[in-house]
Parts: C-alpha cells; structure tokens; sequence
C-alpha cells in the first residue's frame, strides 16, 4: 500500500469524524492535520497517517495537556518516541468499505430501529423492549464518503446481532444519501464484526493522550 493512499483514507475518515463530532474543520500540516475538538478531556488532536519519529517526538514534547495523538502505525512502534506524560488509549484499527444496498432484516423479537439524519450526520438506534439502549452508532458524511463513528452495544444486548443490525441500517441510509465509500476507526473489540460485514483493514492506529500536568 502506497503511503498516498494511506493518507487519503486518512483525511477521508477525519473529514467525516469532524462532522459526526462537530469538531473544527481539520488544519493540514506538513505531517498531517490539526483538529480543534474543544472538549475537556480532548482539546485537540493530532492525526499523523505516516508517522516520523523526529515529528512524532516534536509533537509530544510540544503539545498541552488534553491533546490527543492518532498515529497510524503500531503502537510499539510509536510509543518509545512520545516519552513521559502520555497515555496510551486503546489501538484502533483503519477500515474501509465500498458502500452498496444491503439486506438488514427484521430486528430481533423485542427490539425496534430508529433511524434519522440531522446535519450531516445519521443515526441509528436500538432499542429493547422496556425502551432502554441496546445498540447504536453514527456517520458522518463528507462528500461521498461516510465515516462510520461510536458504534456501541450495551454490554448485556451483545451476541444478539445488535451491533451487526446498526451496521447495516447506518450502511444504506448512507448509500441512499449519496455516499459511495465507507471509512471508521474501530477498536480490537470491534474488529472482528467490521470484517464480517465486509470492511477491509488498512492500517493499525495507536492513540496516546498527553496526561494533565
């Protein structure tokens, strides 16, 4: 895989995250993007698709507390450069999806789908019988890509197909809308799902945050 590539899937899936977020449009830098998130736990974050060491460490000695490093590369590759002071979150994993029209079925015996689409981002929402959360998740459409963000099960609904149910919903609203291609960070845990659904893997992600002094 060229790093060309890498890099436009890359700045596909943060266009779309910032959207799904409401960040601040993304600021490009020679080593990649800036995004001002504006949260107390994440003021911002850096996004580097092909990381060096020497900018990898100049922007960990440099960065404020609450910043946030997304390096796509693998984390034992990139933690020994950032040093003391940072967090190491848990790996993410670079996916993507060509978009077309797909079954999704009836929902499980007890459960109902809501879906809607406000400002650019779609939504899709499980629920159990008594009403209570079961399953949901987000995306964000840039132009014609949908960046697929916060896909959750609630512990005690896994294994029921929830997460898989959400998946499809959130694929053809995003297909019916204009979006062509499908990009997500998903985590270890969601890895194995997003494959089964057809996602292809292109990168490992390691995400540290700089600790409060």
């Amino acid at each position: 895989m060229s790093e060309d590539r890498l890099t436009g899937w890359v700045k596909q899936w943060i266009d779309g995250w910032t959207v799904s977020r409401g960040a601040a449009d993304p600021v490009e830098e020679p080593w990649g993007w800036t995004i001002a998130v504006g949260l107390s736990k994440e003021v911002a974050r850096h996004v580097v698709p092909v990381p060096a060491e020497a900018d990898v460490r100049e922007l960990a000695a440099t960065a404020p507390p609450a910043t946030w490093l997304k390096l796509f590369a693998p984390d034992e590759v990139v933690r020994p450069w950032v040093g003391d002071g940072w967090e190491t979150d848990v790996a993410g994993f670079l996916m993507t999806l060509p978009l077309a029209p797909v079954p999704t079925g009836p929902p499980p015996a007890g459960y109902t789908v809501t879906s809607w689409s406000r400002g650019g981002v779609i939504k899709a929402l499980v629920r159990a019988g008594d009403g209570r959360l079961a399953a949901r998740g987000q995306m964000g459409l840039a132009g014609r890509t949908a960046v697929a963000d916060q896909i959750e099960t609630a512990p005690d609904q896994r294994r029921r197909g929830l997460g898989a149910l959400v998946m499809r919903t959130l694929q053809n609203a995003a297909w019916e809308a204009g979006a062509q291609d499908a990009v997500l960070v998903g985590t270890p845990d969601g890895r194995a799902l997003y494959e089964a659904l057809g996602w292809t893997l292109r990168s490992p992600m390691a995400s540290l945050v700089r600790r409060a002094d």
